[in-house]
């Protein structure tokens, strides 16, 4: 089994997908600060090390940077954290910060049921409250509508506390592509999405993991 980096996640998606965030793989710090000029400020920034899954166990991640300077003391510090751990540092990937309310979406072939897809509360509520729907692989966008609402985080598409509304219909189109992908190809095993983040105007995957067979 490997595990693609995201910078490679986003490649053989590409297309098929939940749309992803705007990113751009830096090999240097100079580049680092050219793609957050072009992206704009704030951003985030990420280790770009294949066959490691979760960047945020060894420092891999860092939000809201928001000038040079800060990008430049992140990228040290990023790059510290991998050679402590020994891993193969292949860039960094310079991402838009996206704000919006978290969701997962998750897509696993399982022994047992086969193809499966799950979506429910996303970033680090997502391991807190288990609040989590599944379906068999492939849905539709209206059996992803359903599924969503099955969970507590359906709460704020509605808009909670003075929030505006957020589109269902966005959310369970990025969770009906997720269950084609598991579905279609064989050689997918887990499709992790985590955060989704789903603001009034749009949604994005704002991180990603991808396990294939091969």
């Amino acid at each position: 089994m490997r595990v693609l980096d995201e910078y490679a996640a986003r490649e053989y998606l590409s297309g098929r997908g939940p749309r992803v965030a705007r990113a751009i793989l830096a090999v240097s710090a100079e580049e680092a600060i050219a793609a957050a000029e072009e992206i704009g400020w704030p951003v985030v920034v990420k280790a770009s090390v294949e066959g490691v899954g979760h960047k945020s166990d060894f420092h891999g991640v860092e939000l809201d940077i928001r000038n040079p300077d800060e990008l430049l003391a992140a990228w040290r510090r990023i790059e510290s954290a991998a050679k402590a751990f020994a891993f193969p540092l292949r860039g960094l990937l310079v991402a838009e910060r996206l704000k919006g309310a978290e969701f997962i979406i998750g897509a696993i072939r399982d022994d047992s049921f086969g193809p499966v897809v799950m979506v429910g509360s996303g970033g680090i509520m997502a391991e807190l409250l288990r609040d989590t729907a599944f379906r068999l692989a492939p849905v539709t966008r209206d059996e992803a509508e359903r599924a969503i609402l099955q969970t507590r985080a359906s709460r704020l598409l509605a808009g909670f506390r003075g929030s505006p509304p957020l589109p269902i219909g966005l959310l369970a189109e990025a969770v009906a592509s997720a269950s084609r992908i598991v579905a279609e190809d064989p050689n997918v095993i887990e499709l992790d999405v985590n955060p989704f983040i789903l603001g009034p105007d749009g949604g994005a995957a704002a991180d990603l993991l991808l396990r294939l067979a091969e």
